[in-house]
C-alpha cells in the first residue's frame, strides 16, 4: 500500500490496516496457487474479485484446462470447506440441497424427521459441468446463491459464510446438455473465460504433471478472515461520476432504449439488468482494494466490465451470421461509452 495514502472519513485506522492485510494477502495467495496452475493470471485475478465481492462465477472452458484444479487450490489457500457436486442428467435437487429423513427414537418409539444436510452447506461449492442437468436441479442453486439460505420441508436453513459457487462449464460440448437460463445466468457475478495456454506454458505443464511434483499447498487466510475482508470490499469510495459512467454503461447494451448505439440494436436481442450496475461497482471495489486502493476508478470498471457483462447479453442472428459475439460488443462499448 502507497505510504501516503490519505485515511477518507469513513474510515478507521483498522480499516488501513485490513487494505493492507489484505494485498498482501492477495499475493500470498497468487503465490500459492502458482504452485498447482500454470498462467491463467486473468482468471486467477476475476476469481479473486467474486470471492472478495461475496459473488458467484460460472468458468467457462474447454475440458483439460484446469478449471477444477484452479477451483480446489483457491479453497486450499484460503483453508474453506470445499465440496464438488458432477452434475449428472439424473441427479435431483435434494442431492444438493440436503433431504429429511424419519429417524425413530429407540427410548420412545417416536418417529420424526431430520433434515440431512447436502453438500451446498460448505464455503464453496464447485458445480461441475453445470449445464448437464436438467433446470429443475439447476434451480436449486438460486435461493443459495441469493439468499444464502435454502428453504426444505417448510424450513429454511442458512449457510455457512463466506459462501460462494463456482461453476464450469463446457461450451463445446451440447448434447445432453441443459444452457442456463437468463434468470441464472444473472445469478452469477462473473463468467471467466478459461483459455488455452501459451507454448511454454503449456511446455511448463507438462514438466508439473508428468513428473512426481506434489504442490504444498499452504493457507493464508480462514473463513473468519475473509468474512471481515468482505466487509471492507462494500466501504471502498465510488464517485458520483464513475457510478454515472457505469449506469450509461450498462444502459447502452439494451437495445431500442436511449443510449444505445445503432450496432447494439442491430446484435443484441436483450440486455444487461440493473444487477449488472451493481456488480460492475462491486467488482470495481474489490479490484481496487485488491491492489491497495480504497476509491475505485474508471479502470477499475472496465477491468471486471467483460466478465460481469458478455453473460447478460442475449445477441440475436443478425450478430451470429456476422460473427459476432457478446464479448466484442463489449469491447465496442467499452471504446464508445465515454
Amino acid at each position: 500500500m502507497n505510504a501516503t495514502l490519505t485515511k477518507p472519513a469513513a474510515w478507521t485506522d483498522a480499516d488501513l490496516s485490513r487494505v493492507a492485510h489484505l494485498k498482501d494477502a492477495h499475493d500470498k495467495m497468487i503465490r500459492q496457487i502458482r504452485k498447482a496452475v500454470v498462467g491463467q493470471e486473468q482468471v486467477i485475478n476475476e476469481l479473486m474479485i467474486v470471492l472478495f465481492a461475496q459473488g458467484h462465477g460460472l468458468l467457462m472452458g474447454v475440458p483439460g484446462l484446469a478449471k477444477t484444479l484452479l477451483v480446489r487450490t483457491l479453497a486450499a489457500s484460503l483453508s474453506l470447506q470445499f465440496r464438488r457436486v458432477q452434475f449428472t442428467p439424473d441427479l435431483m435437487p435434494s442431492d444438493i440441497t440436503g433431504t429429511e429423513v424419519i429417524q425413530e427414537d429407540k427410548a420412545t418409539g417416536e418417529r420424526r424427521f431430520k433434515f440431512l444436510q447436502g453438500p451446498i452447506f460448505t464455503n464453496m461449492l464447485l458445480a461441475d459441468e453445470i449445464n448437464r442437468t436438467p433446470p429443475k436441479t439447476q434451480a436449486a442453486l438460486l435461493e443459495a446463491m441469493q439468499e444464502i439460505q435454502v428453504t426444505t420441508g417448510g424450513e429454511r436453513y442458512d449457510l455457512p459464510r463466506p459462501f460462494m459457487v463456482l461453476a464450469t462449464q463446457n461450451p463445446i460440448e451440447q448434447e445432453g446438455t441443459y444452457p442456463l437460463p437468463e434468470a441464472q445466468l444473472d445469478r452469477f457475478m462473473f463468467q471467466i473465460n478459461v483459455d488455452y495456454p501459451s507454448k511454454d506454458e503449456e511446455l511448463q505443464i507438462l514438466d508439473l504433471t508428468t513428473t512426481n511434483y506434489k504442490p504444498q499447498i499452504e493457507p493464508v487466510l480462514g473463513a473468519e478472515e475473509i468474512l471481515p475482508l468482505q466487509e471492507l470490499v462494500r466501504k471502498v469510495i465510488v464517485g458520483q461520476e464513475l457510478k454515472e459512467y457505469v449506469v450509461r454503461l450498462v444502459r447502452s447494451t439494451r437495445p431500442g432504449r436511449e443510449g444505445a448505439p445503432d450496432f447494439v440494436s442491430k446484435w443484441v436481442s436483450w440486455g444487461a439488468g440493473p444487477r449488472a450496475s451493481q456488480n460492475l461497482v462491486l467488482g470495481a471495489k474489490a479490484w481496487a482494494i485488491l491492489n491497495g486502493r480504497h476509491e475505485a476508478t474508471v479502470e477499475d470498471v472496465r477491468f471486471v466490465a467483460g466478465p460481469v457483462l458478455g453473460h447478460r447479453m442475449v445477441t440475436n442472428f443478425a450478430a451470429e451470421a456476422e460473427g459476432i459475439s457478446p464479448p466484442t460488443v463489449v469491447k465496442k462499448l467499452l471504446e464508445m461509452v465515454k
